[in-house]
């Protein structure tokens, strides 16, 4: 019996262990307005949700995103609504130029700083690297899909979906995202 006891104890510590957040890895990226953000150092201490995609066919996908995002997460609020919300979240769409496609990374930055709205164009950080990394530590293997992935103030991951937007995925990060709810 202490045995048996024994080996729940470790499997408990075991996965109780694997259920602990993972930092997001490092990540530098430069803004449509020429800002460069690295990831996590510069937003730390605020829950980020951040979108990525690392090929055109997961950028297409990501789009379906684009507007439920800006409009729940960073437009300001009617203040005359009475379910008006604000969040005090960065939220950012990253492109991610690997591989032989790095040498592309400066003429579609400039093609994005011609066809982004104005007002998304803080909101998307290009990303150029390897993808390994992020193949390797955050799980991102079908590269024909985006990954948005939430992380709490100390920059921990604590929730990933992909693929196209569906309200269900959305209403996910909402509720995951309450903390950092301004009401």
């Amino acid at each position: 019996m202490k045995n048996l006891a024994t080996v729940l104890l470790v499997a408990i510590s075991f996965t109780a262990i694997s259920q602990v957040p993972e930092k997001f890895p490092a990540t530098k990226t430069e803004s449509l307005t020429h800002k460069f953000i690295d990831i996590p150092k510069d937003i730390n201490g605020r829950y980020s949700l951040l979108c990525m995609a690392s090929t055109k066919e997961a950028e297409t996908h990501m789009q379906t995103w684009f507007n439920p995002i800006y409009n729940h997460f960073l437009t300001k609020p009617d203040p005359n609504s009475l379910f008006g919300f604000s969040y005090d979240i960065d939220v950012y769409f990253i492109p991610m130029f690997t591989g032989a496609k790095r040498v592309a990374y400066k003429k579609q930055m400039a093609k994005a700083e011609k066809s982004v709205a104005p007002e998304m164009k803080p909101y998307v950080l290009f990303y150029e690297g390897t993808l390994k990394e992020y193949r390797d530590k955050l799980g991102m293997e079908d590269k024909k899909e985006p990954y948005f992935y939430i992380l709490d103030k100390e920059s921990k991951i604590i929730h990933t979906t992909s693929g196209r937007y569906t309200k269900a995925k959305m209403q996910e990060i909402i509720n995951l995202v309450e903390p950092a709810m301004i009401k």
